[in-house]
């Protein structure tokens, strides 16, 4: 990568990094590196692509995944800094963190998805849209008008609270969030999947069988690794590791956050070691200006954690 892309690219991630920033931010390093694949999970409700990259050959497959929620579209941010900085030693051949990338593509196949929700984070950086099916709909579960701290997709599901694990729980534990058939943030849909962003997700790692998966979310500087109790065999020491580089709290998901998220899902549908970073602290939305102070919180856990299965 040369100096300038690395300059753009800086600049596309510190901003307010829409969704036209991330694709811009995506295609910007597929055109650095040559042996990394872009290419698109599904669509979103709107219709806009999802963007997907692979690299290494192993047979060891390991996803990482950003921007559930629109507000926190700063975790893809993360996720495509440390794609770069991964890329940029495993072509110069060098080790970073402790590791060397080009073992790692050797022995591993990494799936990063930095932009799960990209109708949430184009709604929360730059507001409904003009003249869509859907701006009605959004400007009355919006009422005030400020969608900075939108969390849901563009129909007000919000997808972490909407893959099949624990869902009927979380609808009879939380019947308010059920009132309106849509808001901003915690409504899980009116069934496990329903929207294509989770179905696409949940079908791919279906498809793919993965060995470990880590989710970024913010903030709060804890990591989640269990589900009612449930963690695959793999877990705790992994979660100890990624504690112990990152200096955040291990912590047992409570309330609404213990059901229907995507970690939720891989561990009791897949028995899948499964994380949830909650990465920065303040109140989100977290300010994209911390995203480079961020990244250095959690930048060793991130190169470390395809080592640890």
């Amino acid at each position: 990568m040369t100096a300038e892309q690395h300059r753009t690219l800086k600049a596309l991630l510190t901003g307010k990094f829409c969704y036209a920033d991330c694709i811009c931010a995506c295609r910007l390093l597929a055109d650095a590196f040559d042996f990394l694949d872009f290419n698109y999970l599904g669509n979103s409700i709107m219709g806009h692509s999802i963007p997907l990259f692979t690299v290494g050959r192993g047979e060891k497959e390991i996803v990482y995944v950003g921007t559930h929620h629109g507000a926190e579209r700063i975790t893809g941010g993360l996720l495509l800094y440390f794609l770069a900085e991964f890329c940029s030693a495993a072509k110069g051949r060098r080790g970073i963190c402790g590791v060397s990338p080009e073992y790692i593509l050797h022995t591993r196949k990494l799936h990063v998805l930095p932009m799960l929700n990209v109708d949430g984070a184009d709604i929360a950086a730059c507001g409904a849209p003009k003249d869509h099916l859907l701006t009605p709909r959004l400007l009355a579960m919006c009422k005030d008008g400020d969608f900075s701290h939108w969390q849901a997709n563009a129909r007000g599901v919000d997808l972490n609270h909407n893959y099949n694990a624990g869902f009927d729980a979380y609808r009879a534990a939380f019947p308010n969030y059920d009132e309106t058939g849509g808001a901003p943030s915690r409504y899980a849909g009116l069934s496990p999947e329903s929207e294509p962003e989770t179905a696409a997700m949940a079908g791919f790692l279906r498809y793919r069988t993965p060995c470990a998966l880590l989710t970024l979310h913010t903030q709060g500087r804890e990591i989640y690794s269990t589900s009612g109790g449930k963690c695959p065999r793999q877990s705790p020491a992994a979660a100890k590791k990624l504690a112990d580089l990152t200096g955040y709290a291990l912590k047992t998901p409570v309330g609404a956050a213990a059901y229907g998220g995507l970690t939720d899902y891989c561990i009791t549908a897949l028995n899948l070691p499964a994380f949830t970073v909650e990465c920065g602290k303040g109140q989100n939305p977290l300010p994209h200006t911390d995203l480079l102070s961020i990244y250095a919180e959690i930048r060793t856990a991130l190169f470390v954690f395809p080592t640890l299965f």
